[in-house]
């Protein structure tokens, strides 16, 4: 749980330009695909490779979500699925669970205090394989205090971004 506390805390601090703030081998930006930005970085001996993507469209309006990005993320030493989640500004609650939407297909999340993952490896192949084909990527949540919250983000330069990412990571 460790590693993956320092993992999330090098995406938080890449995805709002804090670059400078990170060791030597802090994430890099690779390459920007429309919408999608692809980024490598080092941790634990191992080479990290993930696209994001920052919320277009945030609802309600009136409401401050704070930073809300949509990662995909590859280690090279696993042969694991792409791992999609969300991040946003303030812890989500639990029931009911986030679900992210893209076109027809539907897939549940789990919340961990501000973020939220996909649990079964076969949802995370669906949903990545419906991002990209599809135009559009809805993710609804509710905050720790009850507001449903949605979050809309284009898929334009999504499949590039992944073939990127891959090819970084193979």
């Amino acid at each position: 749980m460790h590693a993956r506390f320092i993992f999330i805390m090098a995406l938080f601090l890449s995805a709002f330009g804090a670059q400078a703030a990170m060791a030597q081998d802090g994430p890099k930006l690779q390459q920007t695909y429309r919408e999608w930005s692809v980024f490598t970085m080092k941790s634990d001996g191992d080479t990290i490779c993930y696209a994001r993507s920052f919320a277009q469209d945030k609802a309600p309006k009136n409401v401050d979500h704070g930073d809300v990005v949509f990662f995909i993320t590859l280690w090279k030493s696993s042969g694991a699925a792409p791992q999609t989640s969300l991040m946003t500004g303030y812890n989500i609650k639990a029931a009911p669970p986030p679900q992210a939407r893209v076109g027809n297909t539907r897939i549940t999340m789990y919340p961990a205090d501000n973020e939220a993952f996909v649990e079964e490896e076969a949802d995370e192949r669906k949903l990545v394989a419906a991002m990209r084909k599809g135009s559009l990527l809805r993710v609804d949540a509710r905050s720790a205090r009850g507001t449903a919250t949605a979050y809309e983000f284009s898929l334009s330069g999504v499949t590039a971004a992944l073939q990127k990412t891959q090819d970084l990571c193979k």
